[in-house]
């Protein structure tokens, strides 16, 4: 019997689910909402606002659709799982208790250090005179994070004291964050690379998926400000299978026991990033959704019907769902606007992207998309990551190679990329 999908959200991260969930022989009809000028190529668009729980529900329920797919944390820290399962709806993600280890960082960490999961030595603020005379004691390089959601933004790599203290009175005092910069996390830097971990659980069992590495600062060689993230490869080669069950045994399984003694047992994809420190992995944070680009690239990878999988973690039944990856690589190279993560221009035309499709295993993700209303096969950009060019390849090389052909086919005003993405795992 056809299942009706709903998936919810606009980016990257949601196009990606579509087109997967699109392929499988049990779906019926796909609907998007909001969704982007990409989604509407798979399934239909619908003009409801991902915060809009009643409203969301209601067509749900309308349409008898038979699972709901949320992308985006907000909604999942807003309580959209809670909503619709007080309505009777099948709908995948953790609810809005689970959810807290995203929404909030202090919430996070303090689980972390009752269930002895590796991470940096770190202290929680609201005030911030008390933060001030901290940071001043401890020194630099350290670490300042708003505790709410920011996008991927929230978090300053401090080098000086000055670059802390500027941190604070951005996060704290101006709010750059708004309400997220109520309460700051100050933690130690760690040495090391950053790894994305995903996992996906239905609050009984799980199933850990390839580490994959995302590229946070806007500049090359890791430099700039934070953004929602640049480029994705996966796996990545440097990480065994040893680190990776490591991971699963000191990390993953513990978060979610602590999670399940707190009455929140976590049905979703669980994301810790580490840092690959000298002293082993450490956490610097918990996500309770999918990476935004990691999604991209496991989407390429995912061989077992995602349809399965999803419901198959709705239903408490993951133990009985084998998950199955194609071989190979995956890359996603995001196309930002010019001048983000901060002001940057939208409504501008985007051209090159079926070109670029045409290059042998790239699929283009749309995220900061729409279409023009005069010309429904132009587009435009509408945020600040527009595209995602995503490649697979039997080796890391051929991959980046078709993703960076692709990318030469693509312009709109301002286009900035990373050329970087896979670099160091291709350097060795």
């Amino acid at each position: 019997m056809a299942v009706d999908v709903l998936v919810v959200g606009s980016g990257g991260r949601e196009h990606a689910l579509a087109w997967k969930l699109a392929q499988s022989p049990r779906l019926g009809t796909l609907y998007v909402a909001p969704g982007n000028g990409g989604t509407r190529l798979v399934g239909e668009n619908v003009p409801i606002g991902i915060m809009e729980f009643a409203k969301l529900a209601d067509f749900a329920a309308e349409k008898k659709v038979g699972l709901t797919v949320v992308g985006p944390d907000d909604a999942f820290v807003g309580g959209i799982v809670d909503f619709f399962q007080a309505r009777g709806l099948r709908i995948w993600g953790p609810t809005k208790a689970a959810a807290q280890i995203e929404g909030s960082k202090a919430f996070a960490k303090q689980l972390m250090r009752g269930a002895g999961i590796p991470t940096a030595d770190f202290a929680v603020f609201t005030d911030h005179d008390e933060a001030l005379r901290y940071v001043r004691e401890k020194g630099a390089p350290i670490v300042v994070k708003a505790s709410g959601l920011a996008l991927g933004k929230g978090v300053a790599v401090c080098r000086t004291p000055l670059e802390a203290e500027a941190a604070l009175k951005e996060i704290m005092l101006d709010r750059v964050f708004k309400d997220s910069g109520t309460e700051v996390v100050v933690e130690q830097y760690l040495d090391g690379e950053e790894i994305s971990i995903h996992a996906l659980s239905d609050g009984k069992t799980h199933r850990m998926f390839p580490a994959s590495q995302d590229h946070k600062t806007i500049g090359e060689g890791d430099t700039g400000k934070n953004t929602g993230g640049m480029g994705t490869i996966a796996p990545v080669p440097r990480i065994s299978a040893e680190t990776l069950l490591d991971v699963e045994e000191r990390v993953v399984r513990p978060a979610l026991s602590a999670l399940k003694q707190r009455g929140a047992a976590f049905s979703g994809i669980l994301f810790p990033g580490l840092k690959m420190s000298p002293e082993g992995p450490k956490v610097l944070e918990f996500n309770a959704r999918f990476g935004d680009p990691e999604c991209q690239a496991y989407m390429r990878l995912l061989k077992t019907d995602a349809l399965d999988v999803f419901e198959a973690c709705v239903e408490g039944a993951l133990e009985g769902q084998s998950i199955e990856w194609n071989p190979g690589f995956a890359v996603n190279v995001v196309l930002a606007s010019g001048g983000y993560p901060e002001a940057y221009k939208k409504g501008l035309p985007i051209t090159g992207v079926e070109e670029a499709e045409n290059v042998p295993s790239v699929v283009v993700f749309h995220a900061g998309t729409k279409t023009r209303e005069a010309s429904p096969r132009g587009l435009l950009t509408s945020g600040g990551r527009v595209l995602g060019v995503s490649a697979v390849g039997a080796t890391l090389k051929e991959a980046l190679e078709r993703a960076y052909e692709a990318v030469s086919k693509i312009h709109f005003e301002g286009m900035y990329y990373r050329r970087d993405i896979g670099a160091k795992s291709l350097a060795g």
